[in-house]
């Protein structure tokens, strides 16, 4: 169902005059006055273009983790519950941007219209995923998620979204299947972050040990990830390997994650711990060959940020990739534990970041093998 207070038609006279919209989609800013679209409490969902924007016709959404998650939680796994709720934000915010995690997802779509100035290289046809955040992105839903259970993270849609002249979208590939695409980008920041991290502490590595012409090889980073069994988990371990770590270990919940990371043969050791006991999981990194020189934090669950820190060597680098994370316990937990460490927030978007996410997948069997499992579970 359609809210009208989005979508106020333009008359075609005006919309033929109409100046350029703003790159960063300010024009679409309902309110408050002055706010960037993802921080905006309701967005402007007209089909109408600005000379800069596209329109997608929409396929599927991909609700990201925490999100869900929090979602499904609140409603004690109603899956008729939760889909009214998702129906209730698009309707109310015009877009998909949970109030509670603050987070969204993105989507697949095939391009409707192009507006003449797009800077984006799309053409009516294109299918494509984007590759920003949902919290910022004009939607409408006009089916109602009637073809959605609300029991899974991707969710068929039947709608239109807007992108804007500084948005990012992917074609999408022709070998792969496109939920499997989809979930494939809606994580590709993180592999692609975690590659030029554990490439640094490498080069470092390198530089300190020397070439190896003493007779000791270069030791590569050690690399611990957090939620290794997930879909950022697996590709962020295939992208520390690559990228030239020297041991990689997985951090898991339960035992029948850690016997399908095993399988997947994508960490050099697999160790059980709950993430949100800060000793705990220091300690199974500790045993698995840690403390680690580069943490990357997958999970969709708050209260990971100590344990992380507690893991991660002098010196080393802690990613934060999931949206549960509080960046302000992060801090003042670090502080507080003295702890010398990097911070970073990865921000979903690295140059190259959906042709690389895509060619791990391509290249590692047991990466692909762990998300074919997730989505037919």
């Amino acid at each position: 169902m359609t809210d009208q207070r989005f979508t106020r038609p333009v008359p075609v006279a005006a919309s033929a005059t109409r100046p350029a919209g703003s790159p960063i989609g300010l024009h679409r800013v309902v309110e408050p006055a002055g706010a960037l679209p993802q921080a905006a409490a309701r967005l402007d969902t007209r089909r109408e273009l600005w000379p800069d924007e596209v329109r997608v016709r929409v396929e599927r959404l991909n609700l990201d983790a925490a999100s869900y998650r929090q979602l499904r939680v609140a409603h004690d796994g109603d899956g008729a519950a939760v889909r009214r709720a998702v129906v209730e934000i698009v309707t109310t915010r015009g877009k998909m941007h949970n109030p509670v995690t603050g987070s969204g997802g993105m989507l697949v779509g095939t391009v409707e219209e192009a507006g003449p100035d797009s800077p984006l290289g799309l053409a009516p046809g294109d299918r494509i995923a984007t590759l920003v955040s949902l919290t910022l992105t004009p939607l409408v839903i006009e089916d109602d998620l009637a073809g959605w259970d609300g029991l899974g993270e991707q969710v068929p849609c039947s709608g239109y979204a807007i992108l804007f002249g500084r948005s990012i979208a992917a074609k999408l590939p022709d070998d792969l299947p496109a939920p499997l695409s989809l979930a494939v980008l809606d994580v590709c920041g993180a592999p692609a972050l975690t590659a030029r991290v554990v490439a640094g502490h490498a080069d470092r590595a390198a530089a300190r040990d020397g070439d190896g012409h003493d007779g000791h090889a270069p030791s590569g980073p050690t690399v611990c990830v957090v939620g290794a069994a997930g879909k950022s988990g697996s590709l962020s371990l295939a992208a520390a390997r690559r990228a030239g770590a020297g041991r990689t270990i997985g951090v898991v919940p339960v035992e029948s994650e850690a016997r399908a990371l095993e399988r997947a043969g994508l960490a050099d050791v697999v160790t059980i711990a709950d993430a949100r006991d800060p000793v705990a999981l220091a300690e199974a990194v500790e045993r698995a060959g840690g403390p680690a020189d580069v943490t990357v934090v997958c999970v969709d669950v708050p209260g990971c940020e100590g344990g992380a820190v507690l893991a991660t060597a002098a010196g080393g680098t802690v990613i934060f990739f999931s949206m549960a994370t509080s960046f302000s316990a992060a801090a003042l937990g670090a502080e507080g534990l003295a702890a010398d460490v990097t911070m970073l927030v990865g921000n979903g978007y690295v140059p190259g970041h959906a042709a690389y996410a895509l060619d791990l997948l391509r290249a590692e069997g047991g990466v692909r093998a762990l998300f074919e499992a997730r989505m037919d579970a």
